[in-house]
């Protein structure tokens, strides 16, 4: 996945705190939607993971991961989010099987549930748009979810500051 350094592009101060912001986006996004919110899964597969991820999750190099890719929905018809979210197959484990499973409720329903996970979190530009990758860390299962914001996401929020500018 091609990333660009991230002074190269613009970042409106609204998608920034969204880039930024700690605990669950599905209900950050549920919130602004007016308790509007569905999960797409569009595809899921095993494939063997990168350099990059599996040393940032301190797992072997091209272990084999379990991958759920999904469209998050707001209020509005065209997707807010592209997640991706990778799970080796080692962090499968216990409570986390249950995310093989979960079909198209959000991760963030478990994830949450009870407690804040352990998080590290970068932000990249990547070819689909503004990025914000998490490497949890759930009753000892180490995973990645990473949330591309769209451009109908960017132009709903855009549209909020317009109509609220004080909010």
């Amino acid at each position: 996945m091609p990333s660009q350094p991230l002074f190269n592009k613009d970042l409106n101060p609204e998608l920034k705190s969204w880039l930024y912001a700690s605990g669950s986006l599905t209900q950050q996004l549920k919130s602004l939607a007016g308790g509007v919110f569905r999960v797409e899964p569009t595809q899921q597969y095993f494939k063997k993971m990168n350099f990059l991820d599996s040393k940032w999750m301190q797992m072997p190099f091209h272990h084999t991961s379990w991958v759920r890719e999904s469209l998050l929905y707001g209020c509005e018809d065209q997707p807010w989010v592209k997640a991706t979210s990778i799970f080796p197959i080692l962090s499968l484990q216990g409570k986390a099987r249950l995310f093989q499973h979960i079909g198209s409720q959000p991760i963030g329903r478990f994830l949450f549930q009870r407690h804040q996970p352990l998080c590290q979190r970068r932000v990249l530009y990547l070819a689909d748009g503004w990025t914000r990758q998490s490497c949890y860390t759930w009753h000892g299962c180490k995973f990645i979810v990473q949330e591309t914001f769209l451009p109908a996401f960017e132009q709903f929020i855009a549209a909020q500051r317009i109509q609220h500018p004080h909010a």
